[in-house]
């Protein structure tokens, strides 16, 4: 199988180009700290999902999918190392990039290679989403945008952007803002949305305690760009919590602007727990998964073919690499390429990162196994240890 000269294979964006004029901009500030080992060291954009893939990979997939030539990071938590990894992975197709706002020309300047120094920061901390958008604000509005479209970094999904787009260029909204109706125990963990029979919002809580409704903000939007940056003007100097969700939304819902929804129909997570990203793996193995093989992006070592084995020779319901060396069983299971099974190993309902070890006649169930060998549990009391036999 040939190496692919993008991270993922894309057909061909739509001709009549809803991209055009509108600035993407992908938060990116998460450190993941609520993901126990497996965020431990690494940062949350970067940690592995699906077998094939890192979860910043799904929002500039789509992107590049809906027909952006490139997306504008927005991040601050160990910037260097992220943008070095974008650049390495996401910047070799000419057709589409990731932008690094103020270090982008000497990023530019290393096609094939990384910088060996960067422009010294000199931009204040973020305390907050809208504060992201503010201290990059030359780049988010840099060419006079009509809009600006809003990603996140944890979101796992496959989407084109461009019905959305349309939709809102055709309402004359000042904001079209993703949903999706979910179990309403679950509510309380996102912004609870709600709307008229003409579709336009008429209240968004964000994280409420008491739900009254089953519909959930899915995070990503398209701002009117004069819009946006009138009312990140307003705020600013102000005794806010320098948000996009608890800020920005409100008080353009306050203000009277109009507010549009458009709904995603199919799968969306918010990867905010290492429970849920458990959760969102078992999904990708079921008979009608969440995702298809075919829909997740290919970004981790691209060159080793993967498929899905519903039973083989020590394989059961298993997302696996060509290069998977078993000499066990694996059951329910993701892995990643370099994974090694032992003698006699037994692992079900599991992840397994790139070159997991696990040793011979070692029994594990429910867990993620990480490169080094230790072994996440993935319950409410999540614990980590060393593999053992």
């Amino acid at each position: 199988m040939a190496v692919p000269s993008t991270p993922e294979s894309a057909p061909t964006p739509r001709t009549d180009r809803p991209a055009e004029g509108v600035r993407a901009v992908l938060l990116a500030g998460g450190e993941g700290r609520r993901m126990g080992p497996l965020g431990r060291g690494r940062l949350k954009p970067l940690v592995p999902f699906g077998g094939t893939a890192r979860l910043i990979d799904f929002s500039l997939a789509n992107a590049r999918r809906s027909g952006f030539r490139d997306v504008l990071l927005l991040s601050q938590y160990e910037e260097r190392q992220l943008m070095d990894d974008l650049h390495t992975v996401w910047n070799r197709d000419p057709g589409f990039r990731v932008h690094f706002g103020p270090y982008d020309e000497v990023y530019r300047r290393s096609p094939g290679h990384l910088p060996e120094t960067l422009p010294e920061r000199t931009r204040p901390r973020e305390r907050g989403t809208a504060d992201a958008l503010i201290n990059k604000a030359d780049h988010v509005f840099e060419g006079d945008p009509s809009e600006v479209l809003v990603l996140h970094a944890d979101h796992v999904y496959h989407f084109d952007y461009g019905d959305m787009i349309r939709g809102h260029r055709a309402s004359g909204a000042a904001l079209t803002v993703s949903y999706q109706r979910i179990d309403r125990r679950y509510v309380h963990l996102f912004g609870m949305v709600e709307f008229d029979a003409s579709g336009c919002l008429t209240g968004f809580v964000e994280k409420p305690e008491h739900p009254t409704g089953d519909l959930v903000f899915a995070a990503f939007c398209v701002f009117d760009a004069d819009v946006l940056r009138r009312y990140l003007r307003q705020l600013e100097g102000t005794d806010w919590q320098h948000d996009i969700s608890r800020d920005v939304i409100p008080a353009m819902l306050a203000g009277g602007e109009r507010i549009r929804g458009h709904e995603v129909e199919g799968y969306w997570e918010d990867i905010g727990t290492v429970d849920r990203y458990h959760r969102s793996h078992r999904g990708l193995l079921r008979e009608s998964p969440s995702l298809s093989l075919a829909e997740l992006p290919l970004t981790v070592r691209p060159e080793v073919p993967r498929r899905y084995v519903d039973e083989g020779p020590g394989v059961r319901a298993a997302i696996v690499a060509d290069d998977l060396v078993n000499d066990g069983l694996l059951d329910h299971c993701v892995a990643y390429p370099g994974v090694r099974i032992g003698a006699g190993a037994v692992v079900r309902d599991a992840v397994l990162l790139p070159g997991a070890r696990v040793p011979d006649g070692a029994r594990l169930e429910s867990v993620i196994v990480l490169e080094d060998g230790t072994v996440q549990r993935c319950d409410r009391e999540a614990a980590a240890g060393r593999v053992a036999a």
